[in-house]
C-alpha cells in the first residue's frame, strides 16, 4: 500500500487526516495510530501525540488505570478501551470493526512506543492485513533513550527486547550474538536480573554494560561497569523497577582465535561421548587446561558447529 500525505492549509503541516491511500479501495476506515506516551516523566510527550489522543474516537491501551493518569494530566477525556496480551485476540476484532466503519483508534502501550516487546504488534498487524490506514506518532522510546546514554563507539546496535524466561533458551539465544560487534539492547524484569546477568556473564562474557532504571523518572538510577562487578554490588534495593541494559559488542580482540590441538582434540572426545552438556563441558576444559571458560565455551561452540554442517 502507498500512502498520499497532503498539507493541512490550516497549520502548515501534514494532517493526519490528510492522509490518503492512493491504491486501496478501503478509503472508508479510519486510522489507528501508534501513539508514543511517556517511559516516565509525564512532560515527555508531543504535541501531535496529545492532539491525537484528544480527537480519536477510542484509546486502546495496554494498562487502562496507567493510562487514565496520563489523559487526566492533560485534560484529554477520549474513551479508554483495555487491550493487552491476555485479551488481544478477543479485543482486536472488535477494534478492527471499529476501524473499518470509519472509526480513529491510537494505540498506547504502558510506557514509549508500542509494538516493541508489547502486544501493539499483534492489532497493528491485523489492521495493514486489513488494510486499514496505520500511522506512527514517534515520541519515547526506552531503547533509543538507553544507547544515546551508553557511550559505547559503536556501527549501530542491536535490540533484543527480553530474552526467553527458561535458562536453557536464554543461553542458548545469548549464545547467538558471541560475536555481535554492534552494542546489544536488551529488556529486563527485575525478578530475572540476576539470573540473566550471570548468563550473560557466562555466556558472552565479562563486557562492559551500561544498566538503567526506572528511566525519567524520580529514581533514576544509570549503572556502568562491568558485568560482574554490577552483579556482586545489587542490593535488593536496587532490584526494583524496570531495567534497559545495554552490553558492548564484540570488539577485535575478543574475537576467538581458537585454541590448541590438544584443547580441541579433548573437547572432541567429550563431544562425542554425548554425555555432558556444552557448559558442562566448557567448564571441565576450563579446569583441565587452566584457561578461561569463556575461551572453552567458544570453542565448545565452535566443534559443535563444524559437526553440525
Amino acid at each position: 500500500m502507498i500512502w498520499r500525505i497532503d498539507e493541512d492549509p490550516i497549520i502548515g503541516s501534514t494532517s493526519e487526516h490528510g492522509m490518503k491511500n492512493s491504491i486501496t479501495t478501503n478509503q472508508s476506515s479510519g486510522t489507528l495510530y501508534v501513539v508514543s506516551t511517556p517511559i516516565g516523566n509525564l512532560e515527555d510527550i508531543t504535541l501531535r501525540a496529545l492532539r491525537v489522543l484528544k480527537t480519536v474516537d477510542m484509546i486502546a491501551a495496554e494498562n487502562v488505570t496507567h493510562t487514565r493518569r496520563l489523559c487526566e494530566h492533560y485534560g484529554i477525556r477520549t474513551r479508554l478501551a483495555s487491550y493487552h496480551q491476555h485479551n488481544q485476540k478477543v479485543k482486536a476484532p472488535e477494534f478492527i470493526r471499529r476501524l473499518k466503519s470509519g472509526h480513529d483508534i491510537a494505540i498506547v502501550t504502558d510506557a514509549g512506543t508500542p509494538g516493541i516487546s508489547d502486544p501493539g504488534v499483534y492489532l497493528i498487524d491485523r489492521a495493514v492485513k486489513e488494510e486499514i490506514k496505520v500511522s506512527p506518532v514517534p515520541g519515547p522510546s526506552a531503547v533509543i533513550a538507553a544507547i544515546s546514554i551508553s557511550g559505547f563507539l559503536t556501527k549501530g546496535f542491536v535490540f533484543f527486547g527480553f530474552l526467553p524466561n527458561r535458562q536453557g533458551k536464554r543461553r542458548k539465544e545469548l549464545e547467538k550474538l558471541i560475536s555481535e560487534p554492534k552494542a546489544i539492547v536488551f529488556f529486563e524484569a527485575p525478578h530475572r536480573l540476576k539470573s540473566m546477568l550471570t548468563d550473560l556473564s557466562d555466556i558472552l562474557g565479562d563486557r562492559e554494560i551500561v544498566m538503567l532504571r526506572e528511566m525519567t523518572k524520580v529514581f533514576e538510577e544509570v549503572i556502568r561497569g562491568r558485568v560482574n562487578e554490577i552483579v556482586a554490588h545489587l542490593t535488593p534495593e536496587r532490584i526494583r523497577g524496570e531495567f534497559t541494559l545495554v552490553v558492548a559488542g564484540n570488539s577485535e580482540e575478543e574475537k576467538p582465535q581458537g585454541l590448541g590441538e590438544e584443547v580441541q582434540g579433548r573437547i572432541e572426545e567429550l563431544l562425542a561421548e554425548k554425555e555432558k552438556s556444552i557448559r558442562d563441558i566448557a567448564h571441565l576444559i576450563s579446569g583441565e587446561q587452566g584457561i578461561a571458560y569463556r575461551e572453552a565455551y567458544k570453542e565448545c561452540l565452535a566443534r559443535r558447529k563444524a559437526h553440525e554442517v
